[in-house]
C-alpha cells in the first residue's frame, strides 16, 4: 500500500455522494485510509475536503472549520427532502383563499437579518445523515418512518441575498459547522408564509480550502501520488478574508 499522507480538496459534482467520492479517491490512492471533512448532499456540488493517511487523524479539526455556500431557493413549494429530490407541496400565490402573496426583497432581507443571522435554532432535515437513536435519519425516512428532528443551535455569520425574482432567490451564506442549507430554505419559507426548498447548493469554501483551488472530480488522476496532496497546515477555523 502506498505511503501517502495529505489533503485533497475536490470539486464534487452533482449526483455523487460524499462517500462515493471518498471510495473513488481511496481506490486511486491504492487503498490508503481516506475520509472527508464534512458531508455534501448528492445534489450539492463544491468543495469536499478529503484527508488521506495520517492526515485522517485531523478530520475533526477540519470539520470544525467555517463554510461558505451559494444556494438558490424556490419559495413556491416545500418538499419532503427540502431539495429537488422530494415530493412538492405547492403554496398558492395571490388571489382569493391563497396562502400568501410574494414577499418583497426588503421583507426577505429583513427576515434574514433578524432571524437567520447569529446563533439560531435550526431543525435538521428529515432526509439527513443525523443519527436518531443510533440510526441515520434518512434511512428511517426512506422506510416511511418519521424521525423526530429536534432543533439545535447553529451559527450563521452572514446571509447575503444576491438575487430575487419570484419564486427564486439566491443566497451567499457564511456559517459555522453543522449548518444545514436545506433547513434555511424550509425555515425561511415558514417565516415568510411561502414554500421553501433548495434547487441548487454549492459549497465554495471549507476553512481555507476554496473552490478556486479544488480539483474537479474528473481531473483526479487514476493513480494518485504524493504530489497531488497538500500538506496539512492547521487551517484557521475562521474564513477571515477567504472568499
Amino acid at each position: 500500500m502506498p505511503d501517502l499522507h495529505g489533503i485533497l480538496a475536490i470539486d464534487k459534482p452533482v449526483g455523487f455522494s460524499s462517500m462515493k467520492a471518498v471510495a473513488i479517491v481511496r481506490r486511486r490512492a491504492g487503498g490508503v485510509r481516506t475520509g472527508h471533512a464534512g458531508t455534501l448532499d448528492p445534489l450539492a456540488t463544491g468543495v469536499l475536503v478529503l484527508a488521506l493517511g495520517k492526515c485522517t487523524k485531523q478530520l475533526a479539526g477540519l470539520m470544525a472549520t467555517e463554510k461558505r455556500y451559494l444556494t438558490t431557493i424556490d419559495l413556491s413549494a416545500f418538499t419532503d427532502t427540502d431539495d429537488l429530490e422530494g415530493v412538492r407541496t405547492e403554496v398558492p400565490l395571490g388571489g382569493a383563499g391563497a396562502a400568501t402573496i410574494a414577499p418583497t426583497r426588503v421583507e426577505i432581507e429583513t427576515v434574514l437579518t433578524a432571524q437567520f443571522t447569529g446563533e439560531v435554532l435550526q431543525r435538521p432535515p428529515v432526509f439527513s445523515a443525523m443519527k436518531i437513536g443510533g440510526r441515520r435519519a434518512y434511512k428511517m425516512a426512506r422506510k416511511g418512518q418519521t424521525p423526530e428532528m429536534h432543533p439545535r443551535p447553529v451559527t450563521i455569520h452572514s446571509i447575503v441575498l444576491t438575487h430575487y425574482e419570484w419564486p427564486l432567490l439566491s443566497l451567499d451564506i457564511h456559517c459555522a459547522k453543522g449548518t444545514y442549507v436545506r433547513s434555511i430554505a424550509r425555515e425561511l419559507g415558514g417565516v415568510l408564509g411561502t414554500g421553501g426548498h433548495c434547487t441548487m447548493i454549492r459549497r465554495t469554501a471549507v476553512g481555507a480550502f476554496t473552490i478556486d483551488k479544488a480539483i474537479p472530480m474528473d481531473a483526479v488522476p487514476e493513480v494518485i501520488t504524493q504530489e497531488w496532496l497538500a500538506a496539512l497546515q492547521a487551517p484557521p477555523t475562521s474564513l477571515g478574508d477567504v472568499r
